[in-house]
């Protein structure tokens, strides 16, 4: 990986550390609608494997990429600190260069660009614009002049790109139409993303008011926030049980509610450093789980 990104001033760790850089445990974000999506695809009668494996690359390396343009950015405006909970801070701990960040940001976005543009070629052309799209959005989150995220909108983008485009961006590379149950489906998807950034965000609460980040969660503050993610995580559930209105299958999926317990009653009663990492595993862990169960119902349907 080193000899990828280049060399900088300060000597990256050795993998495991872009690794825990690429932040591993909100992936499943960026999995949940290849998979949702594809069992739509399949469910109408087509499944073209490699064109989901495609859409697992362009997903998930746009993730990574936004996790390591994030962590350059807010290393280089001084809004993380080395002490921040979370993730490690590659950037601002000094593990590797602000150039080595960013183009490890690079190299994901490249690949993504690859895997999306294989996809455009086979299937539309305009997807091209959809992955500008989405490669803009994920830069400018934190980067850029006016990061959008430090303006309270990174909860909209979340439920936008990692629930309505990329579930039902999967299912069209299949079916080569909108579906409507790709649709549909995609917003518990985004719901649980949202979820997760809501933890992400509770937990950083402190930390982004005193470095001037207008989060949602900094806007809203710590209570009118908490009411916002149990109103996430009650709505993804909510959704899914309308869709098995139509799909009974999809059902389900509504097995994972006992594993929504732990998230919610940490985020609603917990302000300490590890309570909150843990309700972010949680809720990360709970967005997986909803999603593969309505991956197997819709496939099922």
């Amino acid at each position: 990986m080193e000899e990828v990104l280049g060399k900088g001033s300060h000597s990256a760790r050795g993998p495991g550390i872009w690794l825990q850089g690429a932040r591993p445990r909100t992936l499943a974000a960026s999995v949940c609608p290849v998979l949702v999506g594809t069992a739509v695809a399949a469910s109408q009668g087509r499944l073209l494997a490699w064109r989901a494996l495609a859409a697992m690359v362009v997903s998930v390396a746009i993730q990574v990429g936004v996790n390591y343009a994030n962590d350059y950015s807010d290393g280089i405006r001084g809004s993380d600190t080395p002490a921040r909970l979370g993730p490690v801070r590659l950037t601002a701990s000094g593990l590797a260069s602000p150039a080595q960040v960013r183009r490890a940001a690079a190299v994901a976005f490249a690949l993504a660009a690859l895997a999306g543009l294989s996809l455009a070629v086979a299937v539309d052309l305009r997807l091209l614009l959809v992955g500008v799209a989405c490669i803009l959005a994920a830069m400018l989150y934190t980067g850029g002049p006016r990061p959008y995220g430090y303006a309270g909108f990174g909860e909209l983008a979340v439920l936008v790109f990692f629930g309505l485009v990329a579930t039902v961006g999967t299912a069209y590379v299949q079916l080569e139409r909108v579906s409507p149950l790709a649709v549909a489906a995609s917003f518990p998807v985004g719901l649980g993303a949202v979820a997760i950034l809501l933890a992400n965000n509770i937990r950083d609460l402190d930390g982004d008011r005193a470095a001037g980040k207008r989060t949602l969660v900094v806007r809203l503050g710590r209570a009118r926030s908490r009411a916002l993610f149990v109103a996430a995580v009650a709505a993804m559930f909510l959704l899914v049980a309308l869709i098995g209105v139509a799909r009974p299958p999809a059902l389900v999926a509504l097995a994972a509610l006992p594993l929504a317990a732990g998230p919610l009653r940490l985020v609603c009663r917990r302000e300490d450093g590890p309570g909150l990492v843990a309700a972010l595993v949680g809720t990360a862990r709970l967005q997986l789980v909803v999603c593969v169960l309505l991956t197997v119902g819709l496939w099922l349907s």
